[in-house]
């Protein structure tokens, strides 16, 4: 089979597995998504319908990569291709699981116009709830919104009870558990009354649905194959949903990296990976990637050795071809503004060598580790991109403009309701609680709206216009012509803003329906923000700085890595137990595994720290992650960068000296 022919013996031996329960174990850079893309292919190429294969990957867009290249694989096998929207079961779990919750809706109980909350929706419709049981004016101070969302996800992702999650990850909460199951029942009858779904219900229902063993059964047979990418990252609701669909492992294959399980601050948990092979009797198959196709071996080297340290895992050690004499650098600096003016220096020396701005990062652990350097990158006019910080639809006005959507598709949607009719002018909180109540049992709620008496305000009918059945996405620029003066009178920027609702507006004429925008956007949402140095698209090339999370699945030809030092990598908030420990190892791993020819971590001794007091800020000492012990610095070129004296000239890159050996030297 010529479309086999450039794999590798493991690839190879993945993609031509028979249909027992498989595990890849993919390490970083070995090829996984070819890999995946050739299975599925072969399966195609062997007679399998492609609407009985479903495919779950953790993004739309890895999905839709997949499916194209699938495409062009199938075309090299067989001289004709599968169109990549013949793959009609391609998704992320939550995104399939909307679908499926919508398809058979009437049969277990939903409404099939629900509409779906994001996280600050739900913080929304949680602290409303909070406000009607009498919580935020208790008198010790009661869990902010967010926390109490924070801990109903937890509870449902981890499917663990709420006395154990409170106990071990929100013990300063534990003394409101009466009071937060409470809550938490309140906040689920509410969501019910009004006919929507929060992120968690989209996995929390579909678990529900495949208890049932006859729905489970009859969910199970719609697919043939079953093919989950990025298995390290599942929690125990998706393992639960996957092993529900497929108990006998028949057709089932997940692909994953035990050493890349980085998420479990969203109730991740690697023992899923760890686990699968003996789910299962007689044990699923175990291939192991561990080629890599991205990095050099020195760098390959490093990284093996810090997560050597992990203490349990499946053993592979990368390798690669593509030799080097260059170990990556790491490099100690005096304080945080030194190693962003030395970080900064590297990329423009880069530059100047030939390598554009956007073949480098800079990953940091958490989105406040990067203000020095930001400020650094504008103060030289370096323009860059951020991931990981502000969300596209996290902004007011983007906020806004869906609000009027998801109230025209459900007016029961309270969170919604309440921000749409507060923008009218003369409408406050009591107001729109009034005309909500007078809506929310009637048949037909938006009728109901346009029927009652106006309440005192600017611009009613304009809005009952906005909210009428347009066809789509006609609709959308309705909604925008409609909310375009609200925009300059509540924002000063407004001119800026616009922008983004243009590009709203775009994306929403590549949907073919509202309620597969507001599902897709929800689920699946725009992540970048541009810094300070201006929107990155007037510039023809431009720096990425991103959060180690947001950079799994990405690579570069040169990667600096802000910060690592005991408090940041691990950070401070992650020291508590092995689990969490073991995790932020794994974090550091995919941030060297990221780099292809150059890698470079930066070790700052002195960090400045805030303090309300008299006294003013303070800084503290780090010392080098735990991470890189002593016995693994000959994996490292290891270096001290000092800043340039005042008199001028450049700023020297110093090699450490052994000062002790030398000592020790006079006397031997």
């Amino acid at each position: 089979m010529g479309y086999l022919e450039k794999l590798n013996d493991r690839q190879r031996q993945a993609v031509e597995f028979g249909n027992g329960p498989l595990l890849v174990i993919a390490g970083a850079g070995s090829g996984k998504t070819n890999t995946i893309a050739h299975r599925v292919a072969h399966l195609l190429a062997t007679g399998s319908d492609p609407r009985r294969i479903l495919l779950m990957t953790f993004s739309r867009r890895a999905a839709s990569e997949l499916a194209r290249r699938v495409e062009r694989i199938t075309m090299q096998a067989m001289g004709q291709g599968f169109a990549a929207e013949a793959l009609t079961w391609a998704g992320t779990f939550h995104g399939i699981g909307a679908r499926i919750l919508r398809e058979h809706a009437l049969q277990i109980g939903l409404n099939p116009d629900f509409t779906i909350h994001d996280r600050e929706d739900s913080a929304d419709l949680m602290n409303l709830c909070r406000h009607e049981l009498g919580l935020s004016r208790t008198e010790a101070r009661f869990p902010t919104k967010g926390t109490c969302l924070s801990i109903y996800s937890t509870v449902v992702n981890a499917d663990e009870p709420l006395a154990d999650v409170l106990r071990d990850r929100f013990p300063w909460c534990a003394q409101w558990e009466a009071e937060l199951r409470r809550l938490f029942g309140h906040y689920v009858a509410a969501k019910q009354a009004q006919g929507v779904l929060d992120y968690d219900d989209l996995l929390l229902a579909w678990a529900q649905v495949v208890d049932e063993p006859a729905f489970a059964s009859h969910l199970g047979a719609m697919w043939d194959h079953v093919l989950i990418d990025e298995y390290q990252d599942t929690n125990r609701l998706q393992s639960h949903i996957l092993l529900g669909l497929k108990p006998d492992g028949q057709g089932l294959t997940v692909v994953g990296d035990d050493a890349q399980s980085i998420y479990g601050f969203r109730a991740a948990t690697v023992r899923n990976i760890l686990d699968f092979p003996e789910a299962f009797s007689p044990p699923a198959g175990v291939v192991t990637l561990d080629r890599n196709y991205r990095s050099t071996q020195p760098i390959l080297a490093a990284a093996n050795a810090v997560i050597a340290g992990a203490r349990e895992r499946f053993t592979k050690d990368l390798w690669t071809e593509r030799e080097s004499v260059e170990r990556p650098r790491l490099v100690t600096y005096g304080s945080e503004a030194e190693q962003a003016r030395h970080f900064v220096d590297q990329v423009l020396a880069n530059r100047e060598a030939g390598m554009t701005l956007r073949q480098q990062a800079v990953l940091f652990r958490t989105s406040s580790h990067s203000s020095q350097l930001e400020v650094e990158l504008t103060r030289r006019n370096v323009p860059f991109v951020k991931f990981g910080g502000l969300k596209f639809l996290d902004s007011a006005h983007v906020k806004d403009m869906l609000a009027v959507l998801r109230f025209a598709q459900n007016p029961r949607d309270r969170v919604a309701g309440f921000r749409v009719l507060q923008l009218l002018p003369g409408i406050g909180p009591g107001s729109a609680g009034k005309v909500l109540d007078r809506i929310q049992s009637d048949r037909d709620p938006l009728q109901a709206l346009r029927d009652i008496a106006p309440p005192r305000c600017t611009g009613w009918p304009d809005l009952m216009d906005a909210l009428a059945p347009w066809n789509w996405p006609e609709q959308v620029a309705r909604i925008r012509c409609w909310y375009d003066p609200h925009l300059d009178r509540i924002h000063e920027d407004a001119e800026f803003r616009r922008a983004d609702l243009l590009q709203l507006e775009q994306i929403a004429t590549a949907s073919p329906s509202r309620e597969r925008f507001l599902t897709d956007l929800t689920l699946d949402p725009p992540d970048a923000t541009s810094g300070p140095a201006g929107v990155p698209l007037k510039d023809e090339d431009y720096l990425i700085l991103s959060t180690i999370h947001s950079s799994k699945g990405q690579e570069w030809k040169s990667v600096f890595v802000l910060n690592v030092v005991d408090g940041c990598i691990p950070s401070d908030l992650g020291t508590g137990q092995t689990a969490e420990i073991e995790e932020e190892r794994r974090l550091l791993y995919v941030a060297m595994t990221r780099a292809k020819d150059r890698l470079t971590l930066g070790v700052p001794l002195k960090f400045y720290v805030t303090q309300q007091t008299r006294r003013g800020d303070r800084h503290v000492y780090a010392a080098r992650s735990r991470f890189i012990p002593r016995d693994l610095l000959e994996r490292f070129e290891v270096m001290h960068w000092s800043a340039a004296p005042v008199t001028g000239g450049p700023s020297p890159t110093m090699p450490v000296i052994d000062i002790g050996q030398r000592m020790r030297g006079m006397w031997g």
